[in-house]
């Protein structure tokens, strides 16, 4: 009776348990496992099975670029979505420092101008005075006058003061925001590098399967 060859389903089954086993999966491994079959039909259904596990390999392989490849756009939005925030937060703090700076010119003008009455109102009561017999009650009056302008013209200058340096701290927090936002951008340029390559590998995966 002639010796019935082995079929592929039998040598791949063989050669899958060989492989889950940890086993080398050779022409002789597989014969030795199946006790028979000729070398030329079991290195032919060898073959075969060896061109379906680099298919199924070549599958997962781009099932994994995908799955990368989708991290990455996920990434590449994250970035962009904080660069628009921060963005955002800068041109707030640019708004906020154009406001302040307003503020302080004002502020400077209106102290100008307050030392300006305050130096007439000076010099026209010094005159009025000089015009009249010094009197006790008079020098007492200007000399309040006097202390009364002295103080206005530094409560100016601390208010001048303090938007000054709420300005400082503006530009501090302007300047914050632009280093950040460049930062964002370069990690944002490296994801778009990164996902480029991931497609042109896929690309080539898809070619060779």
């Amino acid at each position: 009776m002639p010796r019935q060859e082995v079929t592929l389903d039998e040598v791949t089954a063989v050669a899958t348990d060989l492989q889950n086993e940890g086993k080398p999966v050779s022409l002789e491994t597989v014969r030795e496992a199946l006790g028979s079959g000729s070398a030329a039909t079991i290195h032919r259904h060898l073959a075969a099975w060896r061109g379906r596990e680099a298919l199924a390999q070549a599958e997962r392989d781009l099932d994994d670029l995908i799955k990368a490849g989708e991290e990455l756009e996920g990434e590449r939005d994250d970035l962009q979505a904080q660069l628009a925030s921060v963005t955002i937060a800068r041109d707030q703090a640019l708004a906020l420092s154009a406001e302040q700076a307003e503020d302080i010119e004002r502020l400077r003008t209106e102290l100008r101008d307050a030392r300006q009455v305050a130096t007439d109102a000076l010099v026209g009561k010094a005159k009025d005075q000089l015009a009249i017999d010094g009197k006790d009650a008079q020098l007492a009056d200007l000399r309040q006058q006097i202390e009364r302008n002295v103080a206005s013209s530094a409560s100016l200058s601390d208010a001048r003061l303090k938007a000054e340096m709420d300005l400082v701290g503006a530009v501090t927090a302007r300047d914050n925001f632009e280093s950040e936002a460049k930062e964002l951008r370069s990690k944002l340029d490296k994801s778009n590098a990164e996902r480029i390559a991931l497609r042109a590998e896929l690309e080539a995966l898809k070619a060779s399967a």
